[in-house]
């Protein structure tokens, strides 16, 4: 077994990508027993290994059944790992809506965010994929949303994500949302420059914006 907690998360990442809910489960046990740090754990080891799955989906070596394994080793992990998130990383009364835009069909990235999001405390509005830019807006209006999280892996849909931004613009609500955007094409630049309040290339790093965006950690923590 693991000695280290880098040895522990880098062994929970590879029994999540090799499909073993059984070993997972055990791992994140002895995490908790070690009195190892919840979160990192999950991102750490339960969340990497997912991204890894992923990227074997994308490259069409791991296909759906597979992929929904893998996601019922990394469930069966959170299940273990929740109840032992510090208060300082769980967090209550903000409220997201997140999607894939429409146009594009790729949703596991998008998952992942909504995963760590709920682990973190937010109360997560997910429309799917293929989301229409007016839906969003029509959503967040109607759940007094904090945060629209948009995602996209193809460059032919990032004007989706501008769409939203004129909507709240044309609607003057563009103040009553924080706009986040992420995905594979994206940048820090594109995010500037569609006029939305950031850009986030992991999952892990979008609850970190997600909480500096709504007051929850200072920005330069």
């Amino acid at each position: 077994m693991p000695e280290t907690p880098e040895d522990l998360h880098e062994a929970l990442a590879t029994a999540v990508l090799e499909l073993d809910e059984v070993l997972t489960a055990d791992l994140c046990n002895k995490a908790v027993a070690l009195g190892y740090d919840a979160w990192t754990t999950i991102e750490q080891g339960l969340i990497a290994g997912m991204n890894r799955a992923g990227k074997l989906f994308d490259e069409e070596e791991y296909f759906v059944p597979e992929l929904l394994i893998a996601s019922d080793a990394m469930y069966a992990g959170l299940g273990i790992l929740r109840p032992h998130i510090s208060q300082a990383n769980t967090i209550h009364g903000r409220r997201v809506v997140i999607g894939v835009v429409q146009g594009d069909t790729h949703d596991i990235g998008k998952n992942l965010v909504r995963i760590m999001l709920e682990v973190a405390g937010f109360e997560v509005f997910d429309l799917g994929r293929d989301v229409p830019a007016q839906a969003f807006v029509d959503r967040a209006v109607e759940v007094n949303a904090d945060v629209i999280a948009l995602s996209t892996l193809m460059t032919t849909t990032m004007t989706q994500m501008s769409k939203v931004v004129s909507i709240l613009e044309e609607g003057n609500i563009r103040h009553r949302f924080k706009v986040i955007v992420g995905g594979a094409p994206l940048s820090q630049q594109f995010s500037d420059r569609i006029g939305a309040d950031g850009y986030a290339p992991k999952a892990a790093q979008a609850v970190q914006l997600a909480r500096q965006l709504t007051g929850l950690v200072n920005a330069a923590a």
